[in-house]
């Protein structure tokens, strides 16, 4: 007798599972249910839908060659899988080896028999109990349907104003889709201190939020959603604790929770979140279930410790490694270490692994070295400034993480990818200085801005570059009524001359090339703050003033005045 295969959920992993495990078996029995009556899209593509650079839902459902996954679709093109849609899976029987399945057009109850089955349920988006939330046009964007409601009212010109409840990816990418292909006035509500908590810095993410601002996106961090108004049974108003929100669309993103309740009832083992457990092999507890996806805890490559990844990417991956040892392999899935990215409108951020306030709460004795470089050759006309940040733990000089912004999305993906890998060997400071990478003016400097955070990070560890926070420059910055501290331009004349102008006697202008032989004009009974354009000659400068004795009372600004205004720091 064949092997029988059941897998539920259709979207991302069980799809790949299923297909794997098809091509490897030909003649194994695999059936594919899902609720929805739509399967196997690509869900991170639906805020593109929204916004409209992805004309038809359907793209989002199409093979690169533009055939439709659908029921027939899997039939024909994947050795005769079936398809059973609009299919509800409502309970695990693990002694019988049967799932209870419920048709959703007739109510009509069966069991399907199974000898491997494979949970692929995903997530849904957490909508808390907020008074109102039942009001029309409030919803999530998570499925193509929730998608089809909010383009389908956009584009019929009946949002005026809308708010996103999140600050996360969803979140954000909605808010851009809305306020920049539609133009519609936007507001982003984000109950941590800053937008993509855990993601990037307190830093990173203020440049991110300016870029949302200067797009027209407002964003209100820090600040608590407390009841949804409306009129005739539609929203017309969010209420928060600081503030009225006028409108006509909500988008509920305030995160995901894993659909598990099925596992949990059959007794099969989750983490106290409700993720089930699996080992390195995608199995459950129970030896003939496998599982994946946004629903299960995977390893965290950097902590060791469980994690919860809900990206794609990862449920594809994991799908395949399934599909293999349902067919009779040995594929594992040792975990991940996190890498995700995100496009805003001028800018874009990624990273992978630990931000240093997550190292920091993790125990690890951490730093970050902030830095700030020309993403191609200087001499090459098409070029951007990237923001990267390397944490690193300062005993074991090992690096945990990875995150950076700049405004050409395929230039900061490719550092990401660069080092995440490096992330799961250990890989110290020393390897990221010399990590070798592409070189060729259109697509790199011959320094690399990976190598030089690698080169940062070494001298901050050594104690060669004493870094000034940007948060702790910003305070000392606008304290405009004290002199306590000196501040001083070691750029050319040329280019600090408007800088010195504007400010009088707050910043001195010393070149970084003559701070040493004009020691005299460095006050030596203060502390002194060294700035320059990104940071590379006020370190330089730091330098020269330690080799006089001067260390100690003598800090540089990391990534100087371009992240200083990318803060929207007055400068």
């Amino acid at each position: 007798m064949s092997l029988r295969v059941v897998v539920i959920g259709a979207v991302a992993l069980g799809p790949k599972a299923a297909s794997r495990c098809k091509r490897l078996m030909p003649d194994a029995e695999v059936i594919l249910i899902d609720q929805a009556p739509r399967i196997s899209y690509g869900g991170c593509g639906i805020p593109y839908f929204v916004s409209g650079e992805v004309n038809r839902i359907e793209d989002l459902q199409t093979t690169p060659y533009g055939t439709v996954r659908d029921a027939e679709f899997f039939k024909t093109h994947k050795g005769g899988i079936t398809v059973l849609s609009q299919t509800r899976a409502t309970a695990i029987d693990r002694t019988a080896k049967t799932v209870r399945v419920e048709d959703l057009r007739t109510g009509a109850v069966s069991s399907l028999r199974y000898d491997k089955l494979v949970l692929g349920m995903g997530s849904s988006a957490h909508c808390p109990p907020i008074p109102g939330v039942e009001l029309a046009g409030i919803g999530p964007a998570t499925n193509l349907d929730e998608a089809e409601a909010i383009r389908n009212a956009v584009s019929g010109g009946q949002v005026n104003n809308a708010v996103v409840i999140g600050g996360g990816f969803i979140g954000l990418e909605i808010a851009v889709a809305l306020g920049d292909m539609w133009g519609i006035p936007t507001a982003v509500v984000e109950l941590a201190e800053h937008i993509l908590p855990g993601f990037l810095s307190p830093a990173l993410a203020r440049m991110a939020a300016r870029d949302l601002e200067d797009n027209g996106v407002t964003v209100y961090s820090q600040e608590k959603v407390l009841r949804f108004e409306g009129h005739n049974g539609r929203v017309t108003k969010v209420i928060t604790d600081k503030r009225e929100l006028p409108a006509d669309l909500v988008v509920m993103a305030a995160g995901v929770r894993p659909n598990s309740e099925i596992a949990k009832a059959a007794g099969i083992a989750c983490t106290e979140r409700g993720l089930i457990i699996v080992d390195d092999r995608m199995r459950t507890s129970d030896p003939d279930i496998y599982a994946g996806g946004d629903c299960v805890s995977i390893t965290n490559q950097v902590t060791g410790k469980p994690g919860w990844f809900p990206l794609g990417s990862m449920a594809n991956r994991q799908g395949r490694v399934i599909g293999t040892n349902l067919a009779g392999g040995d594929a594992v899935f040792p975990g991940a270490v996190g890498s995700w990215g995100i496009k805003l409108f001028n800018q874009n951020a990624a990273g992978a692994g630990l931000t240093i306030e997550s190292a920091r709460r993790e125990g690890y004795d951490a730093i970050v070295a902030h830095v700030e470089q020309i993403d191609r050759a200087h001499f090459y006309p098409d070029k951007s400034l990237m923001v990267l940040e390397l944490v690193v733990e300062r005993s074991s000089r090992r690096v945990l993480g990875i995150q950076g912004m700049n405004a050409n999305g395929d230039a900061l993906a490719a550092r990401i990818n660069a080092l995440a890998p490096l992330l799961a060997r250990k890989a110290v400071a020393a390897d990221v200085s010399n990590l070798e990478v592409l070189y060729s003016p259109p697509f790199a400097a011959a320094m690399d801005i990976i190598n030089v955070a690698g080169n940062v990070a070494e001298n901050i560890l050594e104690g060669r570059n004493i870094p000034v926070t940007l948060e702790e420059f910003e305070a000392l910055w606008a304290d405009r009524d004290s002199n306590d501290v000196c501040f001083i331009d070691t750029r050319v004349n040329r280019d600090a001359e408007h800088m010195v102008a504007k400010f009088g006697g707050r910043l001195l202008n010393i070149p970084q090339d003559e701070i040493a032989g004009r020691l005299s004009e460095v006050p030596a009974d203060k502390p002194v703050v060294l700035i320059c354009n990104t940071g590379l000659r006020s370190s330089e400068a730091q330098l020269n003033l330690a080799h006089k004795g001067r260390k100690n009372d003598v800090r540089s600004v990391p990534g100087g005045w371009s992240s200083v205004k990318k803060l929207g720091i007055e400068s």
